[in-house]
């Protein structure tokens, strides 16, 4: 006769739950390595993004990275100016999301008439005023203007403060293999002015849209208007 070994309990208990922890860790190696979604707590890209808003990041675009680090496994393409993307500061570490606004290369400066790349002014026009409609309170209640800013970025909507007096800037020279992130609210973000160049390896993927946002003032309810929202 033979005879049966008991299983022990830990034995029991992995085979019991081992495709649970195969589906979990592929799914956090699916979201470090190719994309991911990513909760926004401050205005510094009002109007675009406000906040409260959930946000797709595309990681896969600007190439495969190692799960869990900054290395990478493909090249992918290079960042773009205008895009919005998602990048470790480089102060801190801290994930953060603003506008790509200088490639290395590029000369930019913010003046009281706006912003300046490589010697070209942007042009501005009247914004969205319906993009004002959700951000908070604190906010809406300082007046804020929208513009539309366009020529030396693809069109995008960018917040301003009548009251604020100077907003200048640069000129600086974008260094090689660095880049210059601006927050769409130019008055009340802490980007490149602060933290300084953002290097291509701390670069982790492109924003591409707001599948949902939760209101911060009423419950973190869902906003209604504000589903599968893209970014532009």
């Amino acid at each position: 006769m033979t005879s049966t070994r008991p299983i022990s309990k830990s034995a029991k208990f992995w085979r019991e739950w081992r495709g649970s922890f195969a589906f979990l860790f592929l799914m956090l190696v699916f979201r470090s390595a190719w994309a991911d979604w990513m909760h926004v707590p401050t205005g510094s890209m009002n109007p675009t993004i406000v906040e409260g808003d959930r946000i797709v990041v595309n990681k896969h675009v600007y190439g495969l990275r190692v799960p869990w680090t900054l290395i990478r496994l493909t090249e992918g393409r290079e960042p773009r100016r205008g895009e919005i993307v998602v990048f470790d500061s480089p102060a801190d570490g801290v994930s953060l999301v603003k506008r790509l606004i200088g490639e290395p290369g590029d000369v930019v400066s913010l003046d009281e008439r706006g912003l300046i790349i490589n010697g070209r002014r942007a042009h501005y026009s009247a914004g969205d005023v319906a993009r004002l409609a959700p951000m908070l309170e604190a906010t809406k209640d300082r007046n804020p203007l929208t513009y539309r800013e366009s020529g030396v970025v693809p069109e995008h909507d960018i917040l301003d403060f009548p009251a604020v007096a100077s907003r200048n800037f640069g000129p600086v020279r974008v260094p090689e293999g660095m880049y210059l992130m601006l927050g769409d609210n130019r008055d009340n973000s802490a980007d490149s002015r602060y933290i300084g160049f953002v290097p291509r390896r701390n670069i982790v993927g492109r924003a591409s849209s707001v599948p949902i946002s939760f209101d911060p003032e009423n419950y973190y309810l869902p906003r209604s208007n504000r589903w599968f929202v893209p970014l532009e």
